[in-house]
């Protein structure tokens, strides 16, 4: 399970060192994709892929689902950390979550996401009050 936060540079590659914590369940292999409001998501090879056999299930019928599994799969890219723990966040990963060089990595439990460090503080402003302030079970049967 992958938590915390961390705050690294990105450096003038595009690459960003993995925090400590997260790098025995990512050493071996991961997948960089497009997450929601605007994050780029980051999961373990096994992750992805069994994420990859749920969205497979989903009917071909559904336009949402169609359009889901497109942008989501488009712009997966599978990398491997080199041996000082960097990972390449491509380009148009970069771009699409906006990257400047003070990131903000957080784990999601089965997941990683990768901010822009002014992004993530604004999100999490937001957040933050309706998080202390929710009274009603949002996930049932978590508390």
């Amino acid at each position: 399970m992958f938590l915390g936060t961390y705050e690294p540079k990105l450096d003038e590659k595009g690459r960003v060192i993995l925090p400590a914590k997260f790098r025995d369940e990512l050493s071996s292999g991961l997948v960089l994709t497009r997450g929601q409001e605007r994050c780029i998501y980051v999961f373990s090879a096994r992750e992805f892929e069994s994420m990859s056999d749920k969205i497979r299930q989903a009917p071909v019928t559904s336009k949402q689902a169609r359009d889901y599994m497109r942008v989501f799969l488009s712009g997966a890219s599978a990398e491997t950390p080199d041996k000082q723990h960097r990972v390449t966040i491509p380009a148009t990963l970069r771009g699409y979550a906006g990257l400047d060089r003070d990131l903000t990595v957080i784990g999601a439990g089965s997941r990683v996401e990768i901010w822009d460090a002014t992004a993530w503080q604004t999100y999490l402003a937001e957040q933050e009050a309706a998080f202390a302030e929710t009274a009603e079970e949002v996930i049932p049967g978590l508390f």
